[in-house]
């Protein structure tokens, strides 16, 4: 039977080449990709032409200091990562110890949801895996699967229920979905105030609400969030004057002005200034906010990350704490 010649390029590729694309892909230099690689960049610009050759795409061109892909390179360097990482787990599977460990992990998440869990996992950290190193990094957007896709981060955590919606509508229509999630803990929300504020006391309306100026804790800069999205369905609408990306910060401001927040309420007492704030329950109901887990599945294998995973899971604070 005549073979297509798609089919015999695939037969007669050698894989080493698509460990030296990767490389190339990852690091948009043949210089440092030769390093990592132990090779010299003649061989590595050697075998990338071998490739272009069997793939009939010129993959990468010269840009600046660096190397440019092509959108053919941009499209199939994801699908090429993943198969190299699964064979790397199947003939070499990652045994992690967390005694000996000396993994870095990366994790994204805004400064309330650090709050609650950092302490934590550090104690885990100490007693368990005294090797392994943690960097938090601010959780900057509702939808960190970017981050996840180029291991900018090994984890995020936070409320993302866009990102749930379509992973969900994608399962359910038979597409590939390349992240995973867990539920961790439901977030509970409430109105807070400096103490004195004319709003501290008497009955708290929705009127009374939309009426006052608002702070709004918002990672993009956007004046709308998930409690404007719940007064749209009630058609009414607050005036947000002024949008900090850190709960911390909504804290100290409120604090110290006529402005009114909504924050978590497990973190008002982390702010060390509990005592100078009033907490009132939303006026109107608001849809539970879920803290999510939220990785890419090809970490999914790596016994590292599932440790990582496990480890946040303990960190939740359970009923009563």
């Amino acid at each position: 039977m005549r073979r297509s010649p798609t089919s015999t390029n695939f037969r007669t590729l050698d894989l080493n080449l698509l460990r030296v694309f990767d490389e190339v892909m990852a690091e948009r230099s043949l210089t440092r990709a030769a390093r990592n690689l132990s090779l010299t960049q003649p061989a590595v610009s050697n075998a990338l032409r071998r490739l272009r050759d069997t793939l009939g795409d010129e993959l990468v061109r010269r840009s600046g200091q660096g190397m440019e892909p092509t959108p053919r390179a941009l499209a199939l360097w994801p699908a090429v990562r993943d198969a190299l990482r699964q064979l790397q787990q199947s003939l070499a599977p990652d045994r992690f110890v967390p005694a000996d460990a000396e993994n870095t992990f990366v994790l994204a998440m805004a400064d309330a949801t650090a709050a609650e869990l950092i302490s934590r996992l550090v104690d885990i950290i100490e007693s368990e895996a005294p090797g392994v190193s943690l960097r938090v990094v601010p959780l900057i957007t509702r939808d960190p699967r970017k981050l996840l896709d180029d291991e900018a981060i090994d984890l995020a955590v936070g409320y993302f229920p866009a990102v749930l919606a379509d992973l969900t509508a994608r399962a359910q229509v038979g597409k590939a979905v390349a992240f995973d999630h867990q539920r961790l803990y439901d977030g509970a929300y409430v109105c807070v105030m400096r103490s004195g504020h004319p709003l501290a006391s008497g009955t708290f309306t929705l009127n009374r609400f939309c009426a006052a100026r608002h702070l709004l804790v918002s990672f993009s800069g956007r004046p709308f969030g998930f409690i404007d999205e719940a007064l749209a369905t009630l058609g009414r609408e607050r005036r947000v004057v002024l949008t900090v990306n850190q709960f911390f910060t909504a804290g100290r401001v409120v604090a110290n002005s006529n402005l009114l927040t909504v924050l978590p309420r497990h973190f008002v007492g982390a702010t060390g200034i509990s005592d100078a704030l009033v907490l009132r329950d939303l006026p109107f109901a608001v849809p539970p906010v879920h803290v999510e887990a939220l990785w890419h599945s090809r970490q999914g294998p790596s016994s590292a990350h599932g440790w990582l995973r496990q480890a946040i899971g303990r960190c939740v604070p359970r009923e009563g704490e």
